[in-house]
């Protein structure tokens, strides 16, 4: 185990928050129980805005950013971790007020770690990442809901060339319902095909306003936008249908009717992946063993080493980013 190693770390700089590449030592980091050697971690969008600075979200300061990681425990003083568990953190706070993902190692409370099922590599689990977790919650909230039903009428996935998307597209697609994807990007079109969506609209379509009751076309949908797109697809969402909302890329508002909800029995169901229960988390991972086409989930990512984080945070906020990139921990 090196005695010094390099992390991500924003701190203030004249009142704002400013990233940077640091050497740390084991002595920096929190007292918590576990101690993770950090093999991976990821991009997503609220690490685009943390490492680039354009956001505020870390709420303390000195933080080692990243909001997810993938490793092996190397000491623990639980009795629910040994040396060699193969682990996965997702939320938690990581990287707004706890320490995350980006440094080789990363002291953790037990209780955030969840155990890297057998069918992933630590690459693989951040390829999927917080992104893919949070589809996986999304697909099981739908299904709880009893909205869709595969053959069944169409399943919106909005923002779907990004990271919940694509993950979102591929597991509803393996489970049977009809997928179409939104996107403005048309040359995503082949990437989401091969995810298996059987329909496009361009996400333009979604963002025009109209009437607070459209034609009925969606049975359900996961959306990653929020806005008038979110508004849209509920417009459009059937009698007793629904829509599990767990992004704002687009917009944080929501301006529009109560029609849907109490004229067609639309339900908005919100997903939360940052501080979700245990239980839900184990399910969610289980689905993605279960039901995540291996083929599907190598074409998802790329993996980029952590130097390049500024210019992937960049990237990311662009959409310039396809899919995942997985963030490799040197150093």
């Amino acid at each position: 185990m090196t005695d010094t190693f390099t992390a991500f770390v924003i701190d203030d700089a004249d009142g704002k928050p400013r990233g940077g590449f640091r050497t740390l030592t084991r002595e920096d980091l929190p007292d918590h129980d576990v101690l993770v050697e950090v093999s991976h971690s990821t991009v997503n969008y609220k690490d685009g805005l943390a490492v680039s600075g354009k956001g505020r979200i870390a709420r303390k300061l000195p933080m080692v950013a990243g909001i997810d990681l993938a490793g092996t425990v190397v000491e623990s003083r639980s009795p629910d971790w040994r040396p060699g568990d193969r682990v996965v953190v997702n939320g938690w706070g990581l990287s707004e007020t706890q320490w995350g993902g980006y440094s080789r190692y990363q002291r953790l409370k037990p209780e955030w770690l969840t155990r890297l099922p057998d069918a992933f590599t630590p690459e693989e689990a951040m390829g999927i990442g917080t992104a893919g977790y949070t589809a996986a919650l999304c697909v099981d909230a739908l299904e709880s809901w009893g909205a869709i039903r595969p053959g069944g009428k169409e399943v919106l996935v909005t923002g779907a060339a990004g990271g919940v998307g694509s993950v979102a597209v591929a597991l509803l697609a393996r489970r049977g319902y009809p997928v179409t994807a939104s996107t403005g990007r048309p040359e995503t079109h082949e990437y989401l095909a091969g995810l298996g969506a059987t329909g496009f609209i361009d996400r333009a379509t979604l963002l025009e306003k109209g009437p607070p009751l459209q034609k009925e076309r969606w049975a359900g949908g996961v959306d990653s936008v929020g806005g008038q797109t979110l508004v849209t697809a509920l417009s459009q969402t059937v009698w007793g249908g629904a829509i599990a909302a767990c992004g704002l890329a687009g917009a944080t508002d929501l301006p529009g009717s109560v029609f849907p909800f109490i004229l067609r029995s639309v339900a908005l169901l919100g997903i939360d992946s940052v501080m979700a229960p245990q239980d839900r988390r184990d399910r969610a991972w289980a689905r993605l063993a279960r039901d995540l086409d291996r083929d599907a989930l190598t074409s998802m990512y790329r993996v980029e080493p952590m130097d390049k984080l500024p210019e992937l945070a960049d990237a990311i906020l662009a959409g310039q980013i396809r899919g995942r990139v997985v963030v490799r921990i040197d150093g």
